[in-house]
């Protein structure tokens, strides 16, 4: 990342707007709906408010943001997490395998904050635009996107488990859009 888009990403952080609430809720058939009374869902993610880059269908990481609220799960959870995953915290163990999805359909690169013990948490970074679709999961403790490794596929995709997750999460994804 050049110096300038350093401080870009520095002062977005500062400025991170609070949470957008919008009413959903999920039918047994896994869709969201609007319309019918049942659950709150709040998008807290980070780059909520400023993530506006859209893809062929005119989607929006916001968009992705609540179908994935509905796929989600411990299947989907990275192994060493699951026993903590559960509805509460859907994003939990969810980072490598959704950004590189989103990399999928807005392109972009895939970036790393360094986690302690030595992974990477991953998120996204399109033209000018960054988020982090499950960066909810830390709660209140505020990730430093600047200065991050960039992420593969390629080495992420050598752990046989984590491919089959992100395969399982892309084939329930495309499973909505193509509903819609």
């Amino acid at each position: 990342m050049e110096k300038a888009d350093k401080q870009y990403y520095k002062e977005e952080l500062a400025v991170q707007p609070s949470a957008t609430v919008q009413k959903a809720t999920s039918s047994e058939d896994g869709n969201m709906s609007s319309d019918t009374k049942n659950t709150e869902s709040i998008r807290n993610f980070y780059g909520s408010q400023t993530a506006c880059v859209k893809d062929q269908r005119g989607l929006t990481p916001c968009d992705y943001y609540d179908m994935l609220t509905g796929i989600w799960c411990a299947e989907t959870c990275a192994p060493r997490l699951r026993d903590r995953w559960n509805a509460d915290n859907k994003t939990l163990g969810q980072c490598s395998v959704t950004a590189f999805l989103l990399q999928d359909f807005f392109g972009g690169k895939v970036y790393g904050v360094l986690r302690p013990g030595g992974n990477y948490h991953c998120f996204n970074v399109v033209e000018n635009c960054v988020f982090d679709l499950t960066s909810e999961q830390f709660g209140d403790e505020v990730l430093d996107y600047t200065d991050c490794t960039e992420q593969f596929r390629e080495i992420h995709f050598l752990k046989e488990e984590k491919r089959q997750r992100y395969e399982f999460l892309k084939q329930r994804v495309i499973q909505k859009l193509q509903k819609e």
